[in-house]
This record gives C-alpha cells, structure tokens and sequence, in this order.
C-alpha cells in the first residue's frame, strides 16, 4: 500500500514538474517573439529615421547651393571689383605630408585676383592654435614668394571656424564688402553665413582639387552644422574691438 502510494505520489510530482516547465517554456518562448518583433521594430525604425535624416542634409545642402548661387564666380572676368579678398584657411600639408591642392589653389586664386585688379588687399584669415601650426603666417610667407606686395597683404589670427572668418572681416576688421577666396563648395556655406549676418560678398572659386569626394560629404554635414550654429546664434569666439583695415583711396 505504502509503495504503491509513493508511485502515485512520484506520478503527480513529475506531472507538476513537467505543466511548471511547459509554462516556462512558453512564458520564454512569448518573451523571445516578443524581443524578436521589438528588434525588428526597432530596427525598422533606426532605418526610416536615418534614410530621413540624410534626405533633411541633402535638401539643406541644395537649399544653400540654390540660396547663394549668384553670389559665386568661377570667371575672373565676370567677377566684380572688392577692395578685399578673404583668404579662407586651411592647412598647407595633408596627412601624408604632400602638399594640400585645397591650400595651394586657394593662393593661386588670391594671385589671380590680385594680378586682375579684382581686389585690392588680401585679408588671410586661418587658424592660430600653436605656435606650429600658423594658417595666416604660412599664407602670407607664400603669398609673399609669389610676388604679393607686403603691404597688401593682412592677417586674422582668429579665423578659427568659416564662421569667424566671414563675420570677423565685417564686424573687426570693417571691410564693408568682400571678395571670398575658397573652393566653390566652401564658399557656398561661407556666402550663406554672409548673408545670415547682412555681409555684402561674393565669392571666387578656387580650383577644386580632382579628388574630393570625402570632403564633399563632409561639406554636408558642415552646412547642417551651419544652419544649427546660425539658428541658435551662435558667434564667433573672439570679436574683441574694431581693428579697421585700410581701404583704397577711391572707396
């Protein structure tokens, strides 16, 4: 009797142990198709907000290309006459260390300017951070082996950003109107900066170097980065006061 009530006993504790792991397995197996469908969702929903988020940088990036395309000149003879050009900087080396096509045919724009009598005065305008790496001081060392007077050429040590270049030459230096100096693709968001902040300026396209796509892209997110700076006003980091530049006698 006892031996038989023991089996019946073992018979419903594997019973009980068998309904209590059946639950389990479907309370996981609910919780993986649960986890399965979130992913998925998740994942559909990562897809759509990134396809959004580069249509939003390509349509801001058109938009300023179509918003200041009059203002940019790729011929010399078209170009109308400023007293200054602003020389955007940018190094004179690239990682490798070969010679940047970017800073060289920037300077030779600066020259043709300068040899056409489209402006007057060369502002150079770059990056100062150490003492090793000098933006303006390098570009009027070569701008000076290329035969640029001394006396037409000025430096801002604070053009830290686009940003601070295009504002800095209006707001310190008081250059009224201007000539931009850069790569076409730069000086579109350099003339919209301009125009945000009511400059007078056109600009003049260097040549741009055979291979560029990565800055390209690169340029995209600048120009959203832009519109976010402008947006919420962002400034440059140094104004400091007025340090006018001499202009032409019949200015």
């Amino acid at each position: 009797m006892n031996t038989k009530f023991s089996l019946n006993l073992l018979h419903v504790f594997i019973i009980l142990i068998t309904m209590i792991d059946s639950k389990t397995s479907l309370k996981m197996t609910a919780l993986s198709l649960w986890h399965h469908f979130h992913l998925k969702k998740m994942i559909r929903w990562m897809f759509y907000g990134s396809v959004s988020f580069l249509l939003v940088c390509l349509i801001i990036d058109q938009s300023i290309s179509f918003y200041v395309r009059d203002r940019v000149f790729e011929d010399v003879d078209k170009l109308p006459y400023h007293p200054y050009g602003v020389v955007l900087g940018t190094s004179k080396y690239v990682a490798t260390g070969k010679t940047n096509d970017y800073y060289t045919n920037r300077l030779a724009a600066a020259k043709t300017l300068i040899d056409h009598q489209k402006v007057s005065y060369l502002l150079l305008s770059g990056d100062n951070r150490t003492s090793q790496y000098n933006e303006p001081r390098t570009m009027l060392r070569d701008l000076r082996k290329m035969d640029i007077p001394r006396d037409r050429l000025f430096q801002d040590f604070a053009g830290f950003r686009t940003l601070d270049s295009v504002v800095r030459a209006n707001k310190v230096f008081q250059v009224p109107s201007y000539t931009i100096i850069s790569q076409k693709f730069h000086c579109e968001r350099a003339l919209f900066i301009a125009k945000h902040h009511n400059i007078d300026a056109v600009c003049f396209a260097a040549k741009q170097p055979d291979t560029y796509l990565g800055t390209r892209i690169r340029e995209t997110f600048a120009r959203v980065k832009a519109i976010f700076d402008l947006v919420i006003g962002i400034q440059p980091y140094f104004l400091g006061n007025p340090e006018p530049l001499p202009l032409p006698d019949n200015e």
